[in-house]
């Protein structure tokens, strides 16, 4: 018998169980870690009483949804799981999911967005049939280290590198930068710095992992962040350049920068994520630099009507 309840802080456990499950099925291993949902179950700008939804059978969990607000006017995002002989339970997830949105939208018009594997264990004919679309598509991407290998590379002439570990003002800059350097990336939402933390889950964040890159007759022009915080693999989640200094290899120097602190770290992989159709090339410089691709991600999109 199926039933469907809000999740609690006390589900972080099961909600994990059943991710990594998922992750099994779609990538052929688990790549979810408990601090992962812990962090989207305690954000703030989610109600879990409302906003959340855990569905059973027969006492087993087969399906989670969360949403949230995308940041934006009109714009919801939001997470589904469930398990593939279990589709009547992602069906109505789905369904209280799209009901939830158009509330949280206000009667406007707007979008639900969800990020959902190429091959998902949800039938996508069951988001087909509800009017969502596809409209972007993603790549993890990993590469293999070696501490022998991927030594500190030299950088532009000029270049230099600071951590942002003691300086609360840098802490501050690296978030400009990164605001500045993705302003026209698809899906950027300007935040401002304490709603940028929360989007990130960063207020624990180790900021000696994260550099600033600085030219002298420029400033600071560029950011590494990166995060040791996941079990299967060390991970650059943002690297950016300002526009106007794009083009001189400093994207490709803070890339390896990155593949030399995880090497000597003992990490063995580390990896990103990159939009297939972003416009700087980000996914050529990652393939020149060894990249593979890990698993592909699209984003899917339903339309939220204006209500009468």
């Amino acid at each position: 018998m199926l039933t469907v309840r809000p999740a609690g802080p006390g589900d972080a456990g099961d909600i994990c169980a059943l991710l990594n499950a998922v992750d099994t099925i779609e990538i052929g291993r688990p790549e979810t870690d408990l601090h992962e949902v812990e962090a989207d179950l305690n954000h703030p700008d989610v109600n879990l009483a409302t906003d959340s939804w855990l569905a059973h059978d027969g006492g087993r969990l087969v399906a989670y949804g969360l949403v949230w607000p995308g940041g934006e006017p009109g714009r919801i995002d939001c997470d589904h799981y469930v398990l593939p002989d279990r589709q009547a339970a992602g069906a109505r997830l789905l369904e209280l999911m799209e009901a939830r949105a158009h509330e949280m939208a206000d009667g406007a018009a707007g979008s639900l967005r969800l990020q959902l594997n190429v091959a998902p264990t949800l039938d996508t004919v069951l988001l087909t049939d509800r009017g969502w679309q596809t409209v972007r598509r993603y790549q993890v991407m990993v590469r293999d280290l070696d501490p022998a290998a991927d030594l500190p590379p030299e950088p532009p002439t000029g270049l230099t590198l600071r951590q942002c570990a003691t300086d609360g003002a840098d802490r501050q800059r690296a978030h400009a930068l990164i605001e500045n350097s993705f302003s026209e990336h698809f899906g950027h939402v300007e935040r401002d710095y304490e709603a940028w933390l929360d989007h990130l889950g960063a207020r624990n964040l180790d900021w000696s992992l994260v550099w600033i890159a600085s030219l002298p007759a420029e400033g600071d022009i560029g950011v590494l962040l990166t995060r040791d915080d996941r079990t299967s693999m060390g991970w650059l989640s943002h690297i950016g350049v300002r526009k106007d200094l794009r083009g001189r290899g400093i994207g490709g120097y803070l890339l390896r920068h990155g593949f030399a602190e995880y090497a000597a770290r003992g990490r063995t992989t580390v990896g990103l994520g990159v939009d297939t159709l972003n416009a700087t090339g980000a996914l050529a410089l990652y393939e020149a630099h060894g990249m593979r691709m890990h698993f592909a991600v699209n984003t899917w999109e339903l339309p939220l009507h204006p209500q009468e």
